[in-house]
């Protein structure tokens, strides 16, 4: 009786330590990830989502044969910056608000071994000028995007590509789509229209 006695207590003293173990992870991990997912929270930045490997891939794809240089807005982890430069060699750069991202994809990327041809920084996505990037890489949400595309019709360069995931540019329309479901991607050119208009402002001003 004795023996058993004691073997209910200990098998009762392991069941606590384990209950305090999980507790502490679980509070633990609350606290790592509190960072990653306040921003969902703050009035028009985006929650941290990671990318799929599918919607990598759709990304690469879409960035077959382009050159120049790519932002990410809104870049996470870093992986889509990441691949772009190991996978497509293109010179990439990935703007996060969340200060833990971006110090844990400079990291992936020095591990990734492109650590020269990535750049990594905390600003807000709004007030990044767009001009000098020929692609422009955006995981918005739906609230977002009209906001943005305004963004995009005064900076975006006459020969740059916009490649959305997950939602879609609510006015201009997609010279592509890759895949399908949660992996869309659409890929958009600026629209004529406004090019011509930005053309023809340009040769007004040389005239005068």
């Amino acid at each position: 009786m004795e023996s058993e006695e004691s073997s209910i207590r200990h098998g009762r003293s392991w069941g606590l330590a384990l209950v305090g173990l999980t507790g502490g992870a679980a509070v633990a991990l609350s606290v790592i990830t509190a960072p990653f997912v306040a921003p969902a929270f703050r009035k028009m930045c985006l929650p941290y989502v990671p990318a799929t490997t599918e919607q990598v891939n759709n990304v690469l794809q879409a960035l077959r044969g382009r050159p120049g240089s790519l932002i990410d807005l809104g870049s996470g982890d870093g992986r889509i910056v990441i691949a772009a430069a190991h996978e497509a060699k293109v010179k990439s750069v990935g703007v996060e608000l969340n200060p833990w991202l971006v110090w844990y994809s400079r990291w992936a990327a020095w591990k990734t071994g492109v650590y020269s041809s990535t750049s990594f920084i905390k600003h807000d996505l709004w007030k990044v000028d767009l001009q000098k990037y020929h692609n422009v890489v955006i995981f918005g949400v739906e609230e977002m995007m009209p906001e943005l595309e305004s963004k995009l019709v005064q900076e975006l360069k006459p020969d740059g590509r916009v490649i959305a995931c997950r939602f879609p540019l609510p006015s201009w329309k997609p010279v592509a789509t890759i895949g399908e479901g949660i992996d869309t991607i659409w890929i958009y050119r600026r629209p004529e229209t406004d090019i011509q208009l930005e053309n023809n402002l340009k040769l007004h001003e040389t005239s005068r």
